[in-house]
């Protein structure tokens, strides 16, 4: 277990070379034994899932905005490990593992990866886990920036190159897999409702990624 801890700043060559194709800032949030317990736990009750490390086999990227205005400020709200007492009530009754994502980008177009691209979090109910989660500082009432769209659709070419990235979408979007072979959550009545990043946001980054030929939501 301590060598899979100590292995989240260890990167193959490989790795590095390829992250030298876009600016992406490495900012680790905490990712130690007892979020390692919670995210294997998560996999097992939530997805039906269980296997010895908390990694994901990437099919799709989702993408969120954070509903907050500062990177700092969402930051440390995902570094703890496990929820804070009281807070979201709504998916504290299933796991107390904090959510996260891989990736969060701030308003100037800055890219973080918060851990490595294959390490689990909980960021879209159903689906974490094959989902890459990529954040972006904002909300409605603080639209998301030019930066920021530059930045995802670079985002997400990187990774369509360096995994099986079949799937693209927002993370309003999530609740059309249900009934599909990708939804696995053990409860059918489990989800919140979400409106982010935006459906102008997600319409630019998919004009601008045709070419990928990711898929979106399912069409039946």
């Amino acid at each position: 277990m301590k060598k899979f801890i100590l292995s989240i700043l260890i990167y193959p060559i490989s790795f590095l070379a390829l992250a030298q194709e876009i600016k992406i800032i490495d900012k680790p949030i905490i990712y130690d034994s007892t979020r390692i317990k919670l995210s294997l736990a998560y996999l097992k009750e939530r997805h039906g899932i269980e296997q010895s490390t908390p990694t994901i086999q990437p099919k799709m990227i989702v993408l969120h905005w954070t509903a907050a205005k500062t990177f700092a400020s969402t930051f440390n709200a995902f570094n703890p490990a496990k929820l804070p007492n009281g807070d979201r009530k709504d998916i504290a009754q299933v796991s107390s593992l904090n959510t996260s994502s891989q990736y969060m980008v701030d308003r100037d177009g800055t890219i973080y990866r918060l851990m490595p691209d294959n390490y689990f979090a909980r960021h879209v109910i159903g689906l974490n886990y094959c989902a890459i989660g990529v954040e972006n500082v904002g909300s409605a009432d603080f639209p998301l920036t030019e930066a920021q769209l530059k930045a995802n659709i670079e985002l997400v070419r990187y990774l369509r190159k360096k995994y099986h990235i079949e799937y693209l979408i927002g993370h309003y979007e999530y609740t059309k897999f249900k009934n599909t072979p990708l939804w696995k959550e053990t409860n059918p009545k489990y989800q919140t409702g979400k409106n982010d990043p935006g459906a102008d946001f997600m319409l630019k980054v998919r004009n601008s990624v045709k070419d990928l030929n990711l898929k979106g939501v399912p069409t039946n």
